[in-house]
């Protein structure tokens, strides 16, 4: 399984429920990477996209811990085992986990890899992604050269889960 996320250098991911930054490359690269695909995400991220709706040209689970939520257009779980049975359908490498703090949180085990777009700036923020720089278990595999936004540099950057 997959985790994909724009993080700034302090692995902060947003604000007041919205993104830090949109950056046209790095939505067009999100995009590339997820249509076709399964996405797991929470209520609160799913209620951050236009008008609240699923996103397009992809499978939508959303995880809730109201059992009574329900989503046109998206297949909703309601705890960690009703999730881990619905993924059971899918092949792990086209599940993408793009949100927010406690989804990245709970599924980071079940990960093998990252794709993070690394914001060479701070941002206030009240959201975090976990610092893969801290934890032993993930390493760098690749990462692109510089790129830019008007004046906010930033990298793509792909983390690894190291084999035992």
């Amino acid at each position: 399984m997959n985790l994909i996320a724009a993080v700034d250098k302090n692995w902060a991911i947003g604000m007041d429920n919205k993104l830090l930054v949109r950056i046209p490359d790095d939505m067009k690269r999100f995009r590339q990477m997820t249509v076709g695909k399964v996405v797991v995400l929470g209520r609160k991220t799913l209620e951050t996209f236009p008008g609240g709706q699923p996103l397009k040209d992809r499978t939508n689970i959303v995880l809730s811990k109201n059992k009574d939520y329900r989503v046109k257009g998206a297949v909703c779980v309601h705890s960690m085992e009703e999730l881990s049975q619905e993924l059971g359908k899918y092949n792990s490498e086209d599940v993408y986990v793009i949100g927010g703090e406690s989804v990245y949180r709970q599924m980071l085990e079940q990960c093998d890899t990252a794709y993070i777009t690394k914001l060479d700036y701070s941002y206030q923020a009240d959201a975090w992604f976990p610092n893969l720089d801290g934890e032993k278990a993930w390493q760098i595999t690749e990462e692109s050269e510089e790129q830019t936004y008007f004046n906010l540099e930033y990298y793509f950057i792909t983390y690894s889960k190291k084999q035992d």
